[in-house]
């Protein structure tokens, strides 16, 4: 990623989304019913109502989307804007299966919106941000759009070590193949995972009334074989790194992944933490 041009960097993510769709879709199930709460957090922080124009920023699959337009009903619209027309694919055929004609799923940059000052009621984002090349230009769009008076609500993951679940692969392949160091200020799973980073960010374009918490919760998988299957299917990073790795170090990576998922063997279910932080705030009147 050292010396790509922003523009690089959105386009090798686009085709790393597009490229994972698939599995996204045949782990949808699962991850609705794991991670709910958190579309429904986003929804309230957003303060969304019957009525609004809503704006979601990287709706992947659909979230938080579908729920904020089942929220806004239809005297209300919700626009999903993600880089990758495959993952978008998924949200429109689960709309349809809604039966919610007030969504629209559209390909773009989130970076820069094609849409006018002023004329959005609320902006929400789950777990879309932190992978942006150029964060403060998004927040600086997200105020832009926003109507007086109005809400953007976004969750991010928090730190690294509170979230065993997304550092487990990378540990262990690190223990079959060297890898570099990450660079902290590049594009990434925990690149605003610190206390104020976003928020900041949310500050300097103009928002008020900006809160930043960290929402503890956990998630299941039936067992540690799994989460290792979820993992290569739905995670990117990991499958360009898998890729490079001879049959022998997958075999070696998998054993390792499984062997420190146990610990967090819970009944008959594998249980990991999580930690979210949900940034909310508010363009002035």
């Amino acid at each position: 990623m050292m010396g790509q041009t922003p523009e690089q960097m959105i386009e090798g993510q686009r085709q790393d989304w597009n490229r994972v769709a698939g599995g996204w879709e045949k782990w949808d199930r699962f991850f609705d019913e794991q991670m709910a709460f958190l579309n429904h957090r986003l929804v309230a922080d957003a303060r969304l109502r019957a009525g609004m124009r809503v704006l979601d920023l990287g709706s992947g699959t659909g979230y938080p989307a579908l729920l904020g337009a089942q929220t806004v009903g239809s005297s209300g619209s919700v626009i999903g804007l993600d880089l990758a027309e495959q993952m978008l694919a998924v949200a429109r055929r689960k709309a349809t299966a809604l039966g919610l004609a007030n969504v629209t799923f559209r390909t773009g940059d989130v970076t820069a919106f094609p849409f006018e000052a002023n004329s959005f009621d609320a902006v929400t984002s789950r777990f879309c941000l932190m992978f942006l090349p150029e964060i403060p230009r998004a927040a600086a769009e997200i105020a832009r759009v926003l109507r007086p008076g109005s809400w953007v609500a976004a969750a991010v993951w928090s730190a690294p070590e509170k979230n065993p679940s997304i550092g487990l692969s990378m540990e262990a392949i690190k223990k079959v193949v060297e890898l570099p160091p990450p660079d902290p200020t590049a594009p990434g799973i925990f690149r605003l995972a610190n206390p104020g980073d976003l928020a900041g960010m949310l500050q300097q374009a103009g928002l008020v009334d900006v809160t930043d918490q960290e929402f503890l919760a956990e998630w299941s998988y039936a067992s540690a074989d799994e989460y290792y299957t979820s993992l290569l299917e739905i995670a990117a990073p990991i499958q360009n790194l898998m890729a490079k790795l001879s049959a022998d170090q997958i075999q070696e990576v998998r054993r390792l992944i499984t062997q420190a998922a146990t610990p967090y063997q819970r009944g008959d279910k594998i249980t990991f933490p999580i930690a979210v932080r949900m940034i909310a705030a508010r363009k002035t009147l």
